[in-house]
Order: C-alpha cells, then sequence, then structure tokens
C-alpha cells in the first residue's frame, strides 16, 4: 500500500515514515522546496515538493491509498497567527479536498491535545471533552482545534478521516527542537537556571507512530484519539534527567 505523508521531515513524521517502511508501505512524503531533509536521509521513500496550500497538490497525491496529515506549524507566538490559520486551518482544508480529488480512501489526521482543552483543576478528561474554542488560550491551541473542525466537515461530506491527538512527544528525530526537546537539552547542557511548577503528559514518539497506524488500521471513521502515556510534573522529568 503506498502511503502520502505530509510533515515527513519533522520530529512525528520521521518516526512515522520509518515505522510504515518497517511495515511493508510504499512512502510519498510531501516537502517543501526548502525543507531540511536530514530527517529522511537514506531512507527508501519518494520525495515530492509542494505546499499545504497549492491548489494542485491532488496531482502529487495520485496513485496513493491513505493519507497521513502530520505536518503543521508549531508557533506560541502571537505575530504567527496569520501564519498558524494559513497553515494549521487554510492548509488542512487544502490536503483534505486534495486527497479527495486524488482519490484517497483512508486519512489519519494529526491534532494535538491542545485542541480538546483542559477540564476543571484536578480533571481528567478524554477524547469526548472539548474547551469551547475561546477558552483555549492561544492562537496555536484555536488553529488546531478549527483544523480538527475542517477534518469533521470533510467526514460529513463522506470523507474516511481519523484524528489522532498526541499529547507530548519525546524521543528520536527532533531536530529543531521542540519545545520539549529544548527544554531537556538546556537541562542536561545545566542552561537552565529554574523552572516551572507545571506538570505534562509525556510519550515516547515511536508510539506516537504505532498509534497514528493503529488509527489507520483500527479507529472508527470521525473519531479522535488521545496519544499519551505518563502524566508527570516537569520536577519529577528534571529528577529524571539530573
Amino acid at each position: 500500500m503506498r502511503a502520502f505523508v505530509t510533515g515527513g521531515t519533522g520530529f512525528i513524521g520521521a518516526n512515522l515514515v520509518r515505522l510504515l517502511l518497517v511495515e511493508g508501505y510504499q512512502v510519498r512524503v510531501l516537502v517543501r522546496p526548502h525543507s531540511n531533509l536530514r530527517n529522511l536521509w537514506g531512507l527508501d521513500v519518494e520525495i515530492v515538493r509542494g505546499d499545504l496550500n497549492d491548489e494542485n497538490l491532488f496531482k502529487l497525491m495520485v496513485g496513493c491509498e491513505v493519507l497521513f496529515h502530520v505536518a503543521a506549524h508549531y508557533s506560541l507566538w502571537q505575530k504567527d497567527r496569520h501564519q498558524l490559520y494559513q497553515n494549521n486551518v487554510l492548509g488542512t482544508r487544502n490536503v483534505l479536498e486534495s486527497a479527495h480529488l486524488a482519490g484517497i480512501a483512508r486519512i489519519v489526521y494529526t491534532s494535538s491535545v491542545a485542541a480538546i482543552g483542559v477540564g476543571k483543576k484536578g480533571e481528567s478528561v478524554d477524547e469526548t471533552y472539548q474547551s469551547p474554542a475561546h477558552q483555549l488560550v492561544g492562537y496555536y491551541k484555536k488553529s488546531k482545534y478549527w483544523a480538527e473542525q475542517e477534518a469533521l466537515k470533510a467526514v460529513q461530506r463522506g470523507q474516511d478521516i481519523v484524528i489522532v491527538n498526541p499529547s507530548t512527544p519525546i524521543g528520536a528525530f527532533d531536530l529543531k527542537p521542540t519545545p520539549t526537546g529544548d527544554i531537556i537539552l538546556r537541562f542536561l547542557r545545566r542552561k537552565m537556571p529554574a523552572y516551572v511548577n507545571t506538570g505534562l503528559n509525556l510519550i515516547d514518539v515511536r508510539d506516537v507512530a504505532w498509534g497514528h497506524l493503529l488509527a489507520l488500521e483500527k479507529g472508527r471513521t470521525g473519531e479522535r484519539y488521545i496519544l499519551g502515556h505518563q502524566n508527570t510534573s516537569l520536577k519529577t522529568l528534571l529528577t529524571e534527567l539530573a
């Protein structure tokens, strides 16, 4: 089976591409013209160049049976709100429409637990919970929420889409690195003079990749699945690293 992957040069995408290859998939990866391809070096993948918002993106997808839409713009800066909307919301809309035109049978869309929001203090929530959009803090979280709405609208139009919501992955191929990877590196390099009393949910990025594949194979159309593992405090994480 041939899989089309967006975001394959990124952290989650690089691990997903490797898993798909091990599991016998043929993989076609969408990369931007000036992307850093280091995470794909030496892999037997087909690389096509384009952008999430390209009009003719569907032409690059023809011949693939499944799509993993992993790519997203990640930023916590308010100045990037327009780029977040353009890539995460409009980009997702265009990717899904392109997949429909290309005849792709099944799609896994990578959202985030950020799109779900948080419950009352001390309350654990699951996939059925949803904070009102206006209560989601920051433009990134809002953009992931509205991107999920694009996926759900596509489901209503007849597309077969499953949504996955990773928590905080850690592991290999975190080149940029992610904010969590940056915390780990700064701590290990003795460049963190203080830390915030906060908590997070950690998951091995390889398990996130498996969660994508299981969502493809077993997920229910229109449903979303949290891909998480261990709730922990930042202090506990730093103690483990120490």
